[in-house]
This record gives structure tokens, C-alpha cells and sequence, in this order.
């Protein structure tokens, strides 16, 4: 299942360490004149009045020598933090997917396709984690990854039952057992496709939009558990490693090969997304510094081209939307990503401006999980609401209604924050618990202050 509308780091280096040492004075060679036949005895020892020569001359005193400049201290390493700029893109991300699925507009997933940024941002920060034994690694990924998952399946199973659905009734004791998926998302979790009844608060098909976040999660732990497997090969022939999923998609993502069924989806996404994935260990690697920018640029304008040309010939029902064009996502995604990792600059504060939006930033990326877990849901939850607006006195007049109805999914937009910030209260401490720290309910960072906010971001 991919991304569908609503009607669906590198640990930084330390700086170079100064290396100091003035220049040593040379004892024995002061800058002063000589006396006359008396090679290396200086004018200022001679005994006024007594002329020069060898029974006369007098020693000497040893010139006081300075004693030799300490080098300065090297400077402290900093300490391994949150590279702000893989932050600031998993924060347009989600922007950019609440975007899409409130406005559904095809070309946002050209302008900035998040799904592949998101995957690569996550791929770097395992291969870094994976400098530890892997099995430690894992653990502790799916360990963050799941009691938030729990908490969000809860509310909706609880909802689809209250809606009248009962999951055995197709598929006995198969769709019960498929409710596992909800424990730990190997497969589908399931849901169903049509729910409640036509005239209720919502429309029928809520679950499948309530539900869509889920397929993320799945391919993100698929991910996870194949990543020592994936890292292993990478750090033997890292180039074909990293290609390998833009042929495997065209195998699967074309119909060359046909999987049926959730299976088919599941390999289709792993494929799409594992080429992202495998260059945030090329990031994290330092790969692809060793390759001349301009080289690395004009490579990736041509696969992301030929993205573009695939896409051309290949529109799904919703035309430019890559989300319905597996080859053309995965080759787009894999360029686009590939030119936001080699600019990275590795930002241990946001510079500038965007230091204004620090707190946000932050924010978003302690609640990464829980936002995108539930912000389908909470932009379902804003219809009910803005329709009440149907009911104030002055909505009888057919001006103020159309003019709501043209500007409903703007108002849907505005609505959807203050509902995720809600959720965030609500239920985002669950993150931390899945990490193992305190509870938080607002962790923007600004507590211990704005000068140190942007390296206490710990995920």
C-alpha cells in the first residue's frame, strides 16, 4: 500500500584539532653587535676602559632564554548530536504528507517526495546505530517502534468494532489471526474497506483513510530487520548494492512479475524505498563524498529524468501521482534524495532564520511516530467539525456557504495542527517511553535553553 490521499546522522566529525608551536628562540644567538677580534662576545660585556683582547674579555652571562610556547589545547570534540538538517527534512516531510493527503495534489509527490527522504534519514541513523551488535540494534528500533503503534491500533480496532465490523466474517479464523499484524506489523494489519453507515459523522470508507499510515510501518520494519544483512553487503560492493533496488522494482513495480495479494505490496514497497534506504548508508558512510559533486549531480538528474519520462507514459487514475507509478517513485525518489544528501551540510544548530522554527523542528522529530501515525485520522476528525459551521445563522446565505465550500480543505488544514498538537500531548509521551526516557509532553527542546536546544535532541 503506498501513500494515498485522504479521500487517503551522520555523527558529526570534530573539528580540526590546531595545532600550535610558535617558533622556538635559538639560545646562544642574540641580536646584538660583537665585539670587535672577540667573535662571539657582545659590545655591552666589554670592561669600560680596558681595551679588548683575550686576558681582558669577560665571560659572558648567559642570555636568559624565553621558555618555549606551550601549543594550545586542542578543542574539545563536539559531542554526537542530531544532524539539524536531516532534521529539517523529516520535518518538511511530514508537512509535505499531511499536505498531500488533506489536498491531494499529484505534483507534491514530485516536488518533494517525502517517502523516500524519510526512509533515506532513517537508513542513515541505523547504519550509524549499527556500529553496535546488531541484534542490540534491532531490538531497540522495534522497541521505539511499537508500543505507539499499540496505543493507535487500540483506539481504531475499538473503533471498527463499534462500527460494526467483525473481522472473521470473510475470512474466519485467518482474518482473526491477521489481527497480529496489529502486535507486530510483519504483515498488513487489517482493516475494513467500507464501515459504518452513509449517514454517519463520516464517510464510509474512514477506515481504509484512517488505516493508510500503517503500510509505513510495516516497510519501515522490514527494513530494520533486513538492515545488518543490507549493511553487510553495502560495505563489500556498496554501488550495486545500492542499485539493486531500481532493478528488482522494475521487475515487481512494472508487472513483469506479478506477487499478489498484501505480499506483493509489501515486496513492491520494499523495493521502491530500498534504494533510498541504502543511501543513507552511503551517507552515513561518507560514499558519497568521495565522488566529484558535479559527477554525482549529472548521474542523479538522469535517473531522476528517466523517472519523469517513465512517469509519462505510465499515469495511474490520479495522472502524475508517482505513488501510483512504482519504477518512476523509486527512481524519482532515489535522484531527489541523492542530491539532498550530498549538499548536507551537517548542521549542529539551524543557522540563520530557520532557528526561529528550532522549537517546531524539534518537536516534530521527538513526535515523528506519533504524527504520522495519527494525522489521517485527526484530518478525518476536522470534517465533523468545520460542518458544524453549516449550522451558524448567516451560513443561509449562499455566499458564506459556497465560500466555505471552496475554501473546505484549506480550512482543513488549519484545523488538522491544533488536533495533532492536541494528540501530541495526549499520547506522544509514549515515544518515550519506547525509548526509555521521562515522559515529555512538549519536547521542543527549549527547556534547557535556546543555546544548547539544538544538540539535546536525542530520538
Amino acid at each position: 500500500m503506498t501513500e494515498t490521499p485522504w479521500s487517503a546522522a551522520p555523527p558529526p566529525r570534530p573539528p580540526h584539532e590546531g595545532h600550535g608551536g610558535g617558533r622556538y628562540p635559538r639560545p646562544g644567538a642574540p641580536d646584538v653587535p660583537q665585539v670587535p677580534g672577540i667573535p662571539g662576545v657582545p659590545a655591552h660585556h666589554r670592561t669600560p676602559g680596558v681595551a679588548p683582547g683575550p686576558l681582558t674579555a669577560t665571560v659572558p652571562a648567559p642570555t636568559a632564554v624565553p621558555a618555549p610556547e606551550e601549543p594550545p589545547a586542542p578543542a574539545a570534540p563536539r559531542k554526537p548530536g542530531r544532524d539539524r538538517y536531516l532534521d529539517l527534512l523529516r520535518s518538511i516531510a511530514l508537512v509535505r504528507v499531511v499536505l498531500y493527503h488533506i489536498f491531494g495534489w499529484a505534483w507534491l509527490t514530485v516536488l518533494f517526495p517525502s517517502m523516500g527522504v524519510m526512509f533515506a534519514l532513517a537508513g542513515s541513523l541505523m547504519a550509524r546505530s549499527l556500529s553496535r551488535p546488531a541484534m542490540g540494534v534491532i531490538r531497540g528500533r522495534v522497541r521505539r517502534l511499537l508500543p505507539p503503534m499499540w496505543v493507535f491500533g487500540a483506539l481504531l480496532l475499538a473503533m471498527f468494532v463499534y462500527a460494526g465490523w467483525n473481522p472473521g466474517r470473510s475470512e474466519g479464523a485467518w482474518g482473526w489471526a491477521a489481527l497480529l499484524n496489529y502486535l507486530v506489523p510483519v504483515g498488513a494489519p487489517p482493516y475494513p474497506w467500507s464501515v459504518g453507515d452513509a449517514s454517519g459523522l463520516l464517510e464510509q470508507t474512514w477506515a481504509v483513510q484512517a488505516a493508510g499510515p500503517l503500510w509505513y510501518l510495516r516497510a519501515y520494519l522490514w527494513f530494520v530487520l533486513a538492515s545488518p544483512l543490507l549493511l553487510w553487503a553495502f560495505r563489500r560492493a556498496p554501488w550495486p548494492t545500492t542499485l539493486a533496488p531500481l532493478g528488482l522494482t522494475a521487475v515487481v513495480g512494472t508487472g513483469l512479475v506479478q506477487i499478489p495479494g498484501e505480499l506483493g505490496n509489501a515486496v513492491t514497497d520494499f523495493a521502491v524505498y530500498a534504494g533510498c534506504w541504502t543511501l543513507g548508508f552511503a551517507h552515513q558512510q561518507g560514499l558519497l563524498r568521495e565522488i566529484p559533486r558535479y559527477l554525482a549531480v549529472s548521474l542523479a538528474s538522469l535517473v531522476m529524468a528517466f523517472g519523469l519520462w517513465w512517469a509519462s507514459g505510465h499515469l495511474g487514475p490520479d495522472g502524475w501521482d508517482l505513488n501510483d507509478i512504482p519504477l518512476a517513485q523509486a527512481t524519482w525518489s532515489f535522484g531527489f534524495v541523492t542530491i539532498l544528501l550530498l549538499y548536507s551540510p551537517s548542521w549542529q544548530t539551524l543557522p540563520g532564520r530557520l532557528a526561529r522554527w528550532d522549537p517546531l523542528i524539534t518537536l516534530s522529530n521527538n513526535r515523528a511516530v506519533t504524527i504520522y501515525l495519527w494525522h489521517n485520522l485527526l484530518i478525518l476528525a476536522t470534517v465533523p467539525l468545520i460542518d458544524l459551521l453549516y449550522r451558524l445563522p448567516f451560513m443561509d446565505d449562499a455566499r458564506w456557504g459556497n465560500a466555505l465550500s471552496t475554501t473546505y480543505s484549506l480550512w482543513m488544514f488549519v484545523l488538522v495542527w491544533p488536533l495533532i498538537g492536541l494528540m501530541v500531548v495526549a499520547v506522544g509521551w509514549v515515544e518515550d517511553l519506547a525509548a526509555r526516557r521521562p515522559p515529555r509532553l512538549w519536547p521542543d527542546g527549549t527547556k534547557r535553553g535556546a543555546a544548547t536546544s539544538g544538540a539535546s535532541h536525542r530520538k
